[in-house]
Protein backbone atom coordinates (compact mmCIF):
# COMPACT_ATOMS: atom_id res chain seq x y z
CA UNK A 1 0.00 0.00 0.00
CA UNK A 2 1.26 3.51 -0.51
CA UNK A 3 1.95 6.09 2.16
CA UNK A 4 0.65 9.91 1.73
CA UNK A 5 4.50 11.40 1.33
CA UNK A 6 5.25 13.24 4.01
CA UNK A 7 5.76 16.76 2.84
CA UNK A 8 3.18 19.78 2.94
CA UNK A 9 0.21 19.53 0.73
CA UNK A 10 -0.71 22.90 -1.69
CA UNK A 11 -4.04 21.77 -3.35
CA UNK A 12 -5.29 18.25 -1.99
CA UNK A 13 -3.75 14.57 -2.57
CA UNK A 14 -3.12 13.03 -5.60
CA UNK A 15 -6.16 11.12 -5.86
CA UNK A 16 -4.50 7.66 -5.39
CA UNK A 17 -4.28 8.75 -1.83
CA UNK A 18 -7.03 10.99 -1.43
CA UNK A 19 -10.02 8.32 -0.85
CA UNK A 20 -7.37 6.76 1.67
CA UNK A 21 -6.86 9.73 3.26
CA UNK A 22 -10.68 10.26 3.84
CA UNK A 23 -12.03 7.08 4.76
CA UNK A 24 -9.22 7.70 8.15
CA UNK A 25 -10.72 10.64 8.76
CA UNK A 26 -14.49 9.30 8.22
CA UNK A 27 -13.75 6.51 10.84
CA UNK A 28 -12.52 8.68 14.00
CA UNK A 29 -15.13 11.29 13.02
CA UNK A 30 -17.95 8.35 13.00
CA UNK A 31 -15.97 7.22 16.13
CA UNK A 32 -16.49 10.36 18.54
CA UNK A 33 -20.12 11.18 16.69
CA UNK A 34 -21.45 7.30 17.59
CA UNK A 35 -20.24 7.93 21.45
CA UNK A 36 -22.52 11.29 21.76
CA UNK A 37 -25.69 9.35 21.11
CA UNK A 38 -24.74 5.51 22.36
CA UNK A 39 -24.13 6.75 26.16
CA UNK A 40 -27.92 7.98 26.25
CA UNK A 41 -28.91 4.37 25.40
CA UNK A 42 -27.37 2.80 28.52
CA UNK A 43 -28.15 5.35 31.08
CA UNK A 44 -30.63 3.35 32.78
CA UNK A 45 -28.41 0.28 32.89
CA UNK A 46 -25.47 2.18 33.97
CA UNK A 47 -26.96 3.74 36.89
CA UNK A 48 -28.88 0.34 37.88
CA UNK A 49 -25.74 -1.75 37.97
CA UNK A 50 -23.70 1.12 39.51
CA UNK A 51 -26.35 1.82 42.32
CA UNK A 52 -26.40 5.67 41.51
CA UNK A 53 -29.25 7.70 40.65
CA UNK A 54 -30.89 8.84 37.34
CA UNK A 55 -29.57 11.90 37.68
CA UNK A 56 -26.53 11.14 39.41
CA UNK A 57 -25.50 9.05 36.40
CA UNK A 58 -26.61 12.19 33.62
CA UNK A 59 -22.64 13.11 34.36
CA UNK A 60 -21.92 9.73 31.79
CA UNK A 61 -23.26 11.87 29.22
CA UNK A 62 -22.58 16.06 30.45
CA UNK A 63 -18.98 15.12 31.15
CA UNK A 64 -18.36 14.32 27.56
CA UNK A 65 -19.98 17.27 25.82
CA UNK A 66 -18.21 19.59 28.59
CA UNK A 67 -14.90 18.62 27.89
CA UNK A 68 -15.78 19.13 24.39
CA UNK A 69 -16.87 22.17 24.43
CA UNK A 70 -14.19 23.87 26.79
CA UNK A 71 -11.32 22.03 24.46
CA UNK A 72 -12.36 22.63 20.84
CA UNK A 73 -10.93 26.12 20.19
CA UNK A 74 -7.76 25.25 22.09
CA UNK A 75 -7.38 22.15 19.67
CA UNK A 76 -8.15 23.84 16.90
CA UNK A 77 -5.42 26.44 17.70
CA UNK A 78 -2.63 23.39 18.67
CA UNK A 79 -3.87 22.48 15.10
CA UNK A 80 -2.87 25.60 13.15
CA UNK A 81 0.66 25.83 15.14
CA UNK A 82 1.63 21.83 15.50
CA UNK A 83 -0.17 20.41 12.26
CA UNK A 84 -3.47 19.02 12.26
CA UNK A 85 -2.16 15.87 11.62
CA UNK A 86 -0.43 15.33 15.13
CA UNK A 87 -3.15 16.98 17.03
CA UNK A 88 -5.62 14.69 15.53
CA UNK A 89 -3.54 11.30 16.30
CA UNK A 90 -2.93 12.80 19.76
CA UNK A 91 -6.50 13.48 20.33
CA UNK A 92 -7.53 10.11 18.83
CA UNK A 93 -4.73 8.30 21.06
CA UNK A 94 -6.43 9.93 23.76
CA UNK A 95 -10.18 8.78 22.89
CA UNK A 96 -9.24 5.20 22.21
CA UNK A 97 -6.89 4.80 25.52
CA UNK A 98 -9.72 6.60 27.51
CA UNK A 99 -12.36 4.32 26.12
CA UNK A 100 -10.40 1.38 27.65
CA UNK A 101 -10.41 3.10 31.00
CA UNK A 102 -14.60 3.53 30.32
CA UNK A 103 -15.06 0.36 29.97
CA UNK A 104 -13.12 -1.11 32.65
CA UNK A 105 -14.74 1.65 35.07
CA UNK A 106 -15.72 -0.01 38.16
CA UNK A 107 -17.44 2.98 39.25
CA UNK A 108 -19.20 6.08 38.38
CA UNK A 109 -16.48 8.35 39.40
CA UNK A 110 -14.00 6.71 37.62
CA UNK A 111 -16.28 6.33 34.65
CA UNK A 112 -16.95 9.96 34.41
CA UNK A 113 -13.16 10.55 34.42
CA UNK A 114 -13.20 8.22 31.69
CA UNK A 115 -15.50 10.52 30.12
CA UNK A 116 -14.17 13.87 30.42
CA UNK A 117 -10.82 11.99 28.51
CA UNK A 118 -12.75 10.67 26.33
CA UNK A 119 -14.16 14.19 24.90
CA UNK A 120 -10.87 15.89 25.12
CA UNK A 121 -9.80 13.38 23.11
CA UNK A 122 -13.17 13.64 20.96
CA UNK A 123 -12.67 17.48 20.70
CA UNK A 124 -8.92 16.70 19.46
CA UNK A 125 -10.39 14.52 16.17
CA UNK A 126 -13.62 17.21 15.35
CA UNK A 127 -11.56 20.03 16.10
CA UNK A 128 -9.27 19.78 12.94
CA UNK A 129 -11.38 17.26 10.91
CA UNK A 130 -12.73 19.93 8.72
CA UNK A 131 -8.96 21.34 8.43
CA UNK A 132 -7.51 17.98 7.52
CA UNK A 133 -10.54 17.47 4.71
CA UNK A 134 -9.65 21.05 3.12
CA UNK A 135 -5.72 19.70 2.79
CA UNK A 136 -6.83 16.03 1.76
CA UNK A 137 -8.41 17.42 -1.56
CA UNK A 138 -8.18 20.00 -4.23
CA UNK A 139 -9.89 23.62 -3.81
CA UNK A 140 -11.98 22.84 -7.10
CA UNK A 141 -13.33 19.47 -5.01
CA UNK A 142 -13.25 20.57 -1.75
CA UNK A 143 -17.37 20.73 -1.35
CA UNK A 144 -17.50 17.14 -2.20
CA UNK A 145 -15.13 16.09 0.48
CA UNK A 146 -17.05 18.66 2.95
CA UNK A 147 -19.86 16.82 1.78
CA UNK A 148 -18.87 13.35 2.73
CA UNK A 149 -18.04 13.88 5.68
CA UNK A 150 -21.47 15.41 6.77
CA UNK A 151 -22.96 12.35 5.54
CA UNK A 152 -20.53 10.46 8.10
CA UNK A 153 -21.62 12.69 10.78
CA UNK A 154 -25.04 12.41 9.86
CA UNK A 155 -25.35 8.58 9.55
CA UNK A 156 -23.34 7.69 12.57
CA UNK A 157 -25.92 10.05 14.59
CA UNK A 158 -28.87 8.43 13.06
CA UNK A 159 -26.89 5.06 13.57
CA UNK A 160 -25.81 5.54 17.38
CA UNK A 161 -29.39 4.40 19.05
CA UNK A 162 -29.15 1.31 17.14
CA UNK A 163 -25.99 0.18 17.02
CA UNK A 164 -26.33 0.72 21.01
CA UNK A 165 -29.13 -1.46 21.14
CA UNK A 166 -27.53 -4.22 19.26
CA UNK A 167 -24.30 -4.24 21.56
CA UNK A 168 -26.63 -4.18 24.60
CA UNK A 169 -28.79 -6.76 23.17
CA UNK A 170 -25.62 -9.29 23.20
CA UNK A 171 -23.16 -8.13 25.75
CA UNK A 172 -22.96 -5.18 28.50
CA UNK A 173 -22.87 -1.63 28.56
CA UNK A 174 -19.02 -1.42 29.07
CA UNK A 175 -18.26 -3.04 25.28
CA UNK A 176 -20.54 -0.02 24.00
CA UNK A 177 -17.03 1.74 24.92
CA UNK A 178 -14.89 -1.87 24.58
CA UNK A 179 -15.24 -2.17 20.79
CA UNK A 180 -13.88 1.50 19.68
CA UNK A 181 -10.62 0.42 21.40
CA UNK A 182 -9.44 -2.01 17.81
CA UNK A 183 -11.31 0.72 15.27
CA UNK A 184 -9.29 3.64 17.71
CA UNK A 185 -6.18 1.09 16.94
CA UNK A 186 -6.72 0.75 13.18
CA UNK A 187 -7.39 4.22 12.29
CA UNK A 188 -4.31 5.71 14.20
CA UNK A 189 -1.99 3.10 12.05
CA UNK A 190 -4.27 4.55 9.06
CA UNK A 191 -2.97 8.15 10.28
CA UNK A 192 0.15 7.65 10.38
CA UNK A 193 0.13 6.00 6.75
CA UNK A 194 -1.93 8.91 5.24
CA UNK A 195 -3.17 11.91 6.41
CA UNK A 196 -1.06 14.77 4.62
CA UNK A 197 1.29 16.81 6.61
CA UNK A 198 -0.45 20.87 6.97
CA UNK A 199 2.03 23.50 7.14
CA UNK A 200 2.40 24.89 10.82
CA UNK A 201 2.02 28.75 12.22
CA UNK A 202 4.69 30.92 13.25
CA UNK A 203 2.75 31.94 16.66
CA UNK A 204 2.98 30.01 19.86
CA UNK A 205 0.06 28.89 21.84
CA UNK A 206 -1.51 30.54 24.58
CA UNK A 207 -2.76 29.12 27.58
CA UNK A 208 -4.25 32.08 29.16
CA UNK A 209 -6.73 32.04 26.11
CA UNK A 210 -7.52 28.54 26.50
CA UNK A 211 -8.83 28.79 30.33
CA UNK A 212 -10.91 32.05 29.64
CA UNK A 213 -12.33 29.62 26.41
CA UNK A 214 -12.74 26.97 29.10
CA UNK A 215 -14.60 29.16 31.52
CA UNK A 216 -16.44 30.98 29.16
CA UNK A 217 -17.90 27.68 26.86
CA UNK A 218 -18.63 25.74 29.98
CA UNK A 219 -20.16 28.01 32.32
CA UNK A 220 -22.34 28.96 29.08
CA UNK A 221 -23.03 25.41 27.99
CA UNK A 222 -23.73 24.52 31.78
CA UNK A 223 -26.13 27.04 32.41
CA UNK A 224 -27.97 26.32 29.04
CA UNK A 225 -28.11 22.48 30.86
CA UNK A 226 -29.05 24.33 33.91
CA UNK A 227 -32.41 25.58 32.50
CA UNK A 228 -33.20 21.97 30.90
CA UNK A 229 -32.65 20.11 34.42
CA UNK A 230 -34.91 22.83 36.06
CA UNK A 231 -31.83 24.58 37.96
CA UNK A 232 -32.66 27.34 40.53
CA UNK A 233 -32.81 30.68 38.13
CA UNK A 234 -30.41 32.53 40.12
CA UNK A 235 -28.08 30.17 39.54
CA UNK A 236 -28.71 30.14 36.01
CA UNK A 237 -28.80 33.73 35.72
CA UNK A 238 -24.91 33.83 38.00
CA UNK A 239 -23.23 31.36 35.35
CA UNK A 240 -25.05 33.23 32.79
CA UNK A 241 -23.23 36.35 33.96
CA UNK A 242 -19.98 34.62 35.00
CA UNK A 243 -19.75 33.74 31.34
CA UNK A 244 -20.50 36.93 30.04
CA UNK A 245 -17.82 38.75 32.09
CA UNK A 246 -15.06 36.25 31.40
CA UNK A 247 -16.59 36.39 27.55
CA UNK A 248 -15.72 39.83 27.47
CA UNK A 249 -12.59 39.76 28.90
CA UNK A 250 -11.64 36.85 26.14
CA UNK A 251 -12.54 38.52 23.45
CA UNK A 252 -11.02 41.71 24.50
CA UNK A 253 -7.32 39.57 25.03
CA UNK A 254 -8.30 38.15 21.17
CA UNK A 255 -8.58 41.48 19.51
CA UNK A 256 -4.89 42.27 20.64
CA UNK A 257 -3.78 38.94 19.02
CA UNK A 258 -2.45 38.38 15.50
CA UNK A 259 -3.77 34.25 15.20
CA UNK A 260 -6.56 34.57 18.15
CA UNK A 261 -7.58 31.40 19.53
CA UNK A 262 -11.33 32.65 19.16
CA UNK A 263 -11.08 33.51 15.18
CA UNK A 264 -12.51 37.58 15.63
CA UNK A 265 -10.52 38.58 12.76
CA UNK A 266 -12.12 35.89 10.54
CA UNK A 267 -15.62 37.54 12.31
CA UNK A 268 -14.73 40.80 10.63
CA UNK A 269 -15.53 38.81 7.18
CA UNK A 270 -19.33 38.81 6.74
CA UNK A 271 -19.16 35.42 5.06
CA UNK A 272 -17.65 33.82 7.58
CA UNK A 273 -19.85 35.57 10.87
CA UNK A 274 -22.97 35.09 8.78
CA UNK A 275 -22.07 31.36 8.14
CA UNK A 276 -21.54 30.40 11.63
CA UNK A 277 -24.82 32.60 13.16
CA UNK A 278 -26.52 30.11 9.80
CA UNK A 279 -25.13 27.05 11.55
CA UNK A 280 -25.78 28.03 15.00
CA UNK A 281 -29.52 29.07 14.29
CA UNK A 282 -29.88 25.30 11.93
CA UNK A 283 -28.43 23.22 14.78
CA UNK A 284 -31.04 24.79 17.46
CA UNK A 285 -33.70 24.31 14.85
CA UNK A 286 -32.66 20.66 14.18
CA UNK A 287 -32.28 19.47 17.90
CA UNK A 288 -35.51 20.86 19.02
CA UNK A 289 -37.10 19.03 16.79
CA UNK A 290 -34.93 15.97 17.57
CA UNK A 291 -35.11 16.30 21.28
CA UNK A 292 -39.49 17.18 21.18
CA UNK A 293 -40.43 14.82 18.94
CA UNK A 294 -40.21 12.05 20.93
CA UNK A 295 -41.85 12.83 23.93
CA UNK A 296 -45.07 13.81 21.73
CA UNK A 297 -44.66 10.08 20.43
CA UNK A 298 -44.08 8.43 22.77
CA UNK A 299 -46.51 10.14 25.60
CA UNK A 300 -49.42 11.29 22.96
CA UNK A 301 -48.88 8.94 19.90
CA UNK A 302 -47.87 5.69 22.88
CA UNK A 303 -45.32 4.53 20.29
CA UNK A 304 -42.22 2.31 22.38
CA UNK A 305 -38.44 4.01 21.70
CA UNK A 306 -37.67 1.36 18.76
CA UNK A 307 -40.87 2.57 16.59
CA UNK A 308 -39.98 6.32 17.65
CA UNK A 309 -36.44 5.90 16.17
CA UNK A 310 -37.84 4.42 12.99
CA UNK A 311 -40.31 7.16 12.41
CA UNK A 312 -37.64 9.94 13.55
CA UNK A 313 -35.13 8.12 10.60
CA UNK A 314 -36.32 9.31 7.26
CA UNK A 315 -34.77 12.96 8.71
CA UNK A 316 -31.07 11.64 8.93
CA UNK A 317 -32.00 9.43 5.93
CA UNK A 318 -32.33 12.07 3.66
CA UNK A 319 -29.53 14.04 5.33
CA UNK A 320 -27.32 11.50 4.45
CA UNK A 321 -28.62 11.35 0.36
CA UNK A 322 -28.40 15.22 0.33
CA UNK A 323 -25.06 16.14 2.19
CA UNK A 324 -22.91 14.62 -0.44
CA UNK A 325 -25.17 15.74 -3.68
CA UNK A 326 -25.63 19.28 -1.72
CA UNK A 327 -21.36 19.19 -1.03
CA UNK A 328 -21.01 18.66 -5.12
CA UNK A 329 -22.91 21.47 -5.60
CA UNK A 330 -21.15 23.82 -3.39
CA UNK A 331 -17.98 23.84 -5.62
CA UNK A 332 -19.67 25.56 -8.28
CA UNK A 333 -22.84 27.10 -6.53
CA UNK A 334 -23.16 30.15 -4.04
CA UNK A 335 -23.21 28.72 -0.18
CA UNK A 336 -25.52 31.51 0.48
CA UNK A 337 -27.66 30.29 -2.25
CA UNK A 338 -28.11 26.98 -1.86
CA UNK A 339 -28.42 27.23 1.97
CA UNK A 340 -31.36 29.81 1.40
CA UNK A 341 -32.67 27.39 -0.33
CA UNK A 342 -32.27 24.51 1.41
CA UNK A 343 -33.41 26.23 4.94
CA UNK A 344 -36.61 27.40 3.00
CA UNK A 345 -37.44 23.77 2.29
CA UNK A 346 -36.56 23.33 6.29
CA UNK A 347 -38.93 26.33 7.36
CA UNK A 348 -41.69 24.38 5.45
CA UNK A 349 -41.65 21.18 6.24
CA UNK A 350 -41.54 21.75 10.51
CA UNK A 351 -44.40 24.16 9.35
CA UNK A 352 -46.02 20.95 7.97
CA UNK A 353 -45.05 18.84 10.83
CA UNK A 354 -46.64 21.96 12.97
CA UNK A 355 -49.55 21.17 11.47
CA UNK A 356 -50.06 17.25 11.48
CA UNK A 357 -53.41 16.11 12.23
CA UNK A 358 -54.11 14.12 16.03
CA UNK A 359 -53.75 10.76 15.16
CA UNK A 360 -51.47 11.51 12.33
CA UNK A 361 -50.22 8.10 10.03
CA UNK A 362 -46.92 7.06 9.90
CA UNK A 363 -46.36 7.86 6.43
CA UNK A 364 -47.31 11.71 6.61
CA UNK A 365 -45.47 12.10 9.57
CA UNK A 366 -42.38 10.34 7.28
CA UNK A 367 -42.47 12.42 4.14
CA UNK A 368 -42.52 15.49 6.25
CA UNK A 369 -39.44 14.44 8.40
CA UNK A 370 -37.58 13.45 5.61
CA UNK A 371 -38.30 16.89 3.85
CA UNK A 372 -37.04 18.51 6.49
CA UNK A 373 -33.52 16.41 6.46
CA UNK A 374 -33.51 17.24 2.76
CA UNK A 375 -33.80 20.70 3.47
CA UNK A 376 -30.83 20.61 6.01
CA UNK A 377 -28.52 18.62 4.12
CA UNK A 378 -28.60 20.86 1.12
CA UNK A 379 -27.71 23.64 3.72
CA UNK A 380 -25.32 22.14 5.81
CA UNK A 381 -22.50 21.12 3.47
CA UNK A 382 -22.30 24.09 1.67
CA UNK A 383 -21.97 26.02 4.88
CA UNK A 384 -19.45 23.72 6.26
CA UNK A 385 -17.08 24.06 2.58
CA UNK A 386 -17.99 28.44 2.83
CA UNK A 387 -16.93 28.44 6.69
CA UNK A 388 -13.52 26.12 6.04
CA UNK A 389 -12.26 27.92 2.75
CA UNK A 390 -13.27 31.34 3.70
CA UNK A 391 -10.28 30.98 6.39
CA UNK A 392 -7.10 31.45 5.37
CA UNK A 393 -4.78 28.56 4.84
CA UNK A 394 -2.66 28.63 8.26
CA UNK A 395 -5.98 29.44 9.55
CA UNK A 396 -7.43 26.45 8.44
CA UNK A 397 -7.87 24.93 12.46
CA UNK A 398 -9.70 28.46 14.05
CA UNK A 399 -11.73 27.76 10.72
CA UNK A 400 -12.74 24.11 11.77
CA UNK A 401 -12.65 25.04 15.40
CA UNK A 402 -15.48 27.06 14.73
CA UNK A 403 -17.38 24.51 12.67
CA UNK A 404 -17.98 21.91 15.54
CA UNK A 405 -18.37 25.03 18.33
CA UNK A 406 -21.10 26.42 15.96
CA UNK A 407 -23.05 23.07 15.94
CA UNK A 408 -22.45 22.35 19.89
CA UNK A 409 -23.56 25.76 20.46
CA UNK A 410 -26.89 25.34 18.16
CA UNK A 411 -27.64 22.18 19.76
CA UNK A 412 -27.10 23.18 23.14
CA UNK A 413 -29.57 25.96 22.51
CA UNK A 414 -32.17 24.22 21.35
CA UNK A 415 -32.38 20.90 23.62
CA UNK A 416 -32.41 23.73 26.47
CA UNK A 417 -34.83 25.77 24.83
CA UNK A 418 -36.96 22.55 24.86
CA UNK A 419 -36.53 21.51 28.33
CA UNK A 420 -38.35 25.03 29.03
CA UNK A 421 -40.41 25.14 26.68
CA UNK A 422 -42.12 21.39 28.51
CA UNK A 423 -41.58 22.95 31.58
CA UNK A 424 -43.95 26.37 31.26
CA UNK A 425 -46.49 23.81 29.48
CA UNK A 426 -46.95 21.83 32.34
CA UNK A 427 -47.09 17.79 32.36
CA UNK A 428 -50.02 15.08 31.03
CA UNK A 429 -50.62 14.61 27.56
CA UNK A 430 -52.43 18.01 27.01
CA UNK A 431 -48.85 19.39 28.54
CA UNK A 432 -46.50 17.56 26.45
CA UNK A 433 -48.79 18.45 22.93
CA UNK A 434 -48.68 21.84 23.76
CA UNK A 435 -44.72 22.32 24.12
CA UNK A 436 -44.80 19.77 20.78
CA UNK A 437 -46.64 22.26 19.14
CA UNK A 438 -44.48 25.42 20.43
CA UNK A 439 -41.22 23.78 19.91
CA UNK A 440 -41.66 22.59 16.45
CA UNK A 441 -42.89 26.12 15.87
CA UNK A 442 -40.09 27.62 17.62
CA UNK A 443 -37.78 25.33 15.47
CA UNK A 444 -39.66 26.77 12.40
CA UNK A 445 -38.69 30.25 13.54
CA UNK A 446 -34.72 29.45 14.03
CA UNK A 447 -34.85 27.51 10.37
CA UNK A 448 -36.20 30.80 9.17
CA UNK A 449 -33.84 33.43 10.57
CA UNK A 450 -31.31 31.08 9.34
CA UNK A 451 -32.32 30.66 5.71
CA UNK A 452 -32.80 34.72 5.86
CA UNK A 453 -28.83 35.07 7.08
CA UNK A 454 -27.93 32.55 4.78
CA UNK A 455 -29.53 34.59 1.68
CA UNK A 456 -27.63 37.79 2.76
CA UNK A 457 -23.94 36.21 1.88
CA UNK A 458 -25.54 36.17 -1.89
CA UNK A 459 -24.02 40.04 -1.24
CA UNK A 460 -20.91 38.57 -0.45
CA UNK A 461 -17.98 36.90 -2.78
CA UNK A 462 -18.16 33.78 -1.31
CA UNK A 463 -17.04 31.11 -3.77
CA UNK A 464 -13.78 30.84 -1.79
Amino acid sequence: MRRTPDVEVTDGLPPSLRWRAMCTVAIAVSMSTLVGSIANIALPTIARDMHVTPAESIWVVNAYQLAVTISLLPFASMGDIYGHRRVYSLGLALYTVASLFCALAPSLPLLVVGRVLQGFGGAGIMSVNGALVRFIFPRAALGRGIGVNAMVVAASSAAGPSVAAAIMSVTSWPWLFGVQVPAGVLTLWLAHRYLPRTPLAGHPFDPPSALLNAITFGLFITALDGVGRGQRALAVVSELGVSVAVGWVFVRRQLALAAPMLPVDLFRRPVFALSVATAVCAHAAQMICFVALPFYFQYVDGLSPIQIGVLITPWPAALVVMAPIAGRLADRHSAGLLGGFGLAVMTLGLLLVMALPHPANRLDVAWRLALCGFGFGFFQSPNNRLMIASAPRDRAGAGSGMLSTSRLVGQTTGSALVALVFGLSHGGGDGVTRGTTLSIGMAACFAAVAMVLSSLRLRQAQLV
